[in-house]
Formats: structure tokens, sequence, C-alpha cells
């Protein structure tokens, strides 16, 4: 089994990816998509979302982070996807997978699975761009308002040359509402022959064995489960328990040390309140931790208060 770690636009940055990969279990990271309109983007952009490329396209860890494009036109995506294998991305993923509203009315995302034709072009484009030892995979949903492209998509992103695909089991319109329909990977999987990896609604050890089970996939990828559990992959893979409160806020102090783009601390606040939505869903102390932190703009402050609750719990 393979884990991957799922890209999460505004979510799962750098530092999330070294935070999420130093805990443990994952075999890969995607990263935030890069947005390709017109251009061919400069250097600068692909190590801004991915600062891993200076270091051989790894995490400190050593995973393995591959890079995301997300667009409309062919040979843009291609001369753009060259750019990220030639920095040090271990191969290119592209995103018809994303749900927002100002993604898609650009037309990319999710809204690009009412195209059959259009995803094999770009699909096929980039393979010939990129070269054959390095992969070329892409996410998609189960479809835009319904599932009756879903096999069709698949297939075309197949005979287009995809390495493999990750199937997030839910249609774009479907949003993030359980439940994620697994049974319809195992649908794609009847109709190609590619490798394919599921995703969606996946929060725990017995939510991922259903989930193979049902989808006859043997490997996952997670996101906001392991927003909500960092030893996620590892509790999939080892039947590990979920990490305790005190270890779990130690993993947050330490994230107060993390540097965003050389600027030490500065998104720290905003960051950790955000990331106590989904830890509430595992963890009832992380509604009472944003409570105590809410107000609170400086780091030393909301690790005083981090210091307190795990000193509680013991």
């Amino acid at each position: 089994m393979r884990i991957l770690l799922a890209p999460m636009e505004g979510v799962v940055d750098h530092l999330m990816r070294d935070m999420l990969t130093r805990v443990g279990g994952f075999d890969l990271c995607v990263t935030e998509f890069v947005r390709i309109v017109d251009q061919k983007l400069p250097h600068k952009t692909f190590y801004r979302l991915c600062p891993e490329l200076h270091e051989g396209g790894k995490t400190p860890s050593g995973v393995p982070v591959r890079v995301q494009l997300l667009g409309q036109h062919p040979q843009w995506l291609a001369e753009n996807a060259l750019t990220a294998v030639e920095l040090g991305s271990p191969g290119v993923d592209l995103n018809f997978g994303c749900p927002a509203k100002t993604v898609n009315k650009s037309k990319g995302g999710a809204v690009l699975l009412q195209y059959t034709e259009l995803l094999h072009d770009i699909v096929k484009t980039v393979r010939e761009a990129v070269p054959a030892h390095l992969p070329v995979t892409a996410k998609i949903r189960l479809g835009y308002e319904d599932k009756s492209l879903a096999v069709d998509n698949a297939i075309a992103i197949d005979e287009a040359g995809a390495s493999e695909l990750v199937v997030h089991a839910r249609t774009k319109t479907e949003g993030y509402r359980p439940p994620a329909y697994w049974d319809w990977i195992k649908k794609i999987r009847a109709h190609t022959q590619l490798p394919v990896i599921a995703n969606g609604e996946i929060w725990s050890y017995d939510d991922a064995r259903r989930c193979q089970e049902m989808s006859g996939c043997s490997d996952v990828m997670i996101g906001r489960g392991a927003l909500a559990m960092p030893n996620l992959a590892l509790h999939i893979r080892d039947n590990q328990p979920p990490m305790s409160w005190p270890e779990l806020a130690q993993l947050l102090i330490d994230y107060s040390g993390y540097e965003i783009y050389g600027d030490k601390g500065r998104y720290y606040p905003n960051r950790l309140k955000q990331w106590c939505g989904y830890l509430k869903r595992q963890y009832p102390q992380a509604e009472v931790l944003f409570d105590n932190i809410r107000r609170l703009q400086k780091s030393d402050e909301i690790v005083a208060v981090l210091q307190q609750s795990a000193a509680a719990a013991k």
C-alpha cells in the first residue's frame, strides 16, 4: 500500500508537508496547484509553491513532492510541466478535481470533467513533453454535476498516456459532503489499465480498509483526515493509535518555529486557528484551544496556551 498526501490549496504548503512527513507514513506528496493560463511561468513561481525543488524534490524527511498544474490549455500546461521536471519535480500531476468556484469559472479544475476530449488532449500533450521516465499523473472527481462521464473521462486519461490516476469519489456538486462513492472507483478500474488511487472521506484505519474493499484500490490519498489526525498515515498503515493531545500540542508548538518563505512565525497564528477547524473532529481539546487563541495575534502567546493545554492533559 502507498499513502499519498493530498494537495489542499491554502492549507498543505511546504511547511505542512514537512511536518506531516516528519510524523511519518507517507510515500508521496502533491503540491498546491500552480495555475497555468497563457504563458510560461518563471522559475520563482515553482520555487514559491514547491521550495522542495531546491532539495531534489523531496521534503526534509525524504518524501518525494510532485508539482501539480491546473489549467485548460494543453500546450501551455506542457511547457510548464517541462519546467517543473527540469527544476527537479519527480513527475507532474494535473488537477481536474478542484471544486472552487473561482477556479471553475476560469475553466480550471473540476469544470473540465465536462469535456472528455479536452482532458485527453491535455494529458497527451503533457505526456509528450515530459521525459518518458517521469510520471504524468492526474486527479479527478467523479464528475461535475453528475457521474455520467466518470468512466469515459478515466478512459480518456488512460488512453492519453497517464501514469496513474487519483479519483476523489464525489462530484464537484457533491463537494465534501459524505458519503464518498468508493464503489464508483471500482467501476473506473474495471474499464482502464491505469493504476488508480482512491481518495475521499478517509478519516481512520477502518475508513481506509472499507475504501480499499469497495474501490478495489490498494493505494489511498488522504488530505483533511491527515489534518484532523496528523499520524493518520501511520494509523492506516500500522494501526498505530491516534496521536495523544499532549503529543499533538507539542507538534503545534514545533510548528511555531517553522519558516514560511523565510518569514519566521508571521503566518503561524492564522494557520493554527485554521488548523483547529480540522483538529476538532478528532480532538475535543481543539475547540477549547481555538476559543482560547482566537483573539491572540502573537506566536509566543499562542505557544504559552498550548503548553498549558498539554500540561493539563498529562
